[in-house]
């Protein structure tokens, strides 16, 4: 491996104007790139404890998809919709590209594809998110209700309950502070309430890209249901680690990220 690489923050303006902003680093390593893309309400800087080592032998994009982290804030797109069409357009700048979407970003990874087809992608790795296959994932009608009542109250225990291995106090604020960036309506907004949980299943099932489905308890059903009925999916399970199980297990989650983009 190289030695480290300092990421560096820059900016990818969408078809509407609105400024993406992400981290590269390992600027001239090894193609296809790393396109790390973080979940509901959270910004690229979530990844950090794997981009450095990632930075090592690949060229990583950490993403802050539009309202999140350092991205422009705008008054509409957030919908899935859009944030999938802002999806395939960074990765269309930056391809061949792997596409890691963790939680959320995995279905906006999977209806970026669905909607605009899989050419910026070499292979994708879905991140601890449920893909439609039984058993679904327990409502959140509770949650929901209470981010409405007390926002950051709620936002806080969200993120304590991310890690199994919780980072120090300091970093969990500051997760807590770039989520409080967005707002209420928008953060609402980023559910794909609409569609059916078998809108995922069918676009898991028939994706035609080398497919990685890192999970942790929560999804191994689905995980064993997706492998059974897309015989192709290569599955990791981490069963010691929280839902960032990139965060809780840094080593072995960039070990087993760098042995799928080699099979590739």
């Amino acid at each position: 491996m190289g030695p480290a690489s300092i990421p560096v923050r820059q900016r990818f303006v969408t078809h509407d104007g609105t400024g993406l902003s992400f981290l590269r680093a390992g600027e001239r390593r090894g193609r296809p790139a790393l396109l790390l893309v973080p979940g509901w309400s959270m910004p690229a800087s979530v990844w950090s404890a794997v981009i450095d080592p990632l930075a090592a032998t690949r060229q990583v994009l950490a993403l802050d998809p539009r309202g999140q982290g350092e991205s422009d804030l705008p008054a509409h797109g957030y919908g899935i919709d859009w944030r999938a069409q802002d999806l395939h357009a960074f990765a269309s700048a930056h391809a061949p590209v792997v596409g890691v979407g963790w939680s959320l970003a995995a279905l906006e990874m999977l209806q970026a594809i669905h909607l605009f087809g899989s050419a910026p992608f070499a292979g994708v790795v879905l991140v601890d998110s449920s893909v439609g296959e039984d058993p679904p994932p327990a409502p959140g009608a509770d949650f929901l209700a209470r981010l409405r009542r007390e926002r950051e109250a709620a936002l806080a225990d969200f993120v304590r309950a991310m890690f199994a291995h919780p980072p120090p106090d300091e970093d969990q604020r500051a997760l807590v502070q770039a989520a409080l960036r967005l707002p209420l309506e928008a953060r609402l907004a980023l559910f794909p309430s609409a569609l059916p949980r078998t809108h995922w299943r069918s676009i898991a099932r028939g994706l035609d890209r080398p497919l990685r489905y890192m999970v942790t308890a929560q999804f191994a059903e689905q995980a064993r249901a997706l492998q059974a009925h897309r015989p192709g999916t290569q599955v990791e399970s981490f069963e010691h680690s929280g839902h960032a199980l990139f965060a809780d297990e840094p080593a072995r989650f960039t070990e087993r990220l760098l042995d799928f983009v080699a099979s590739l």
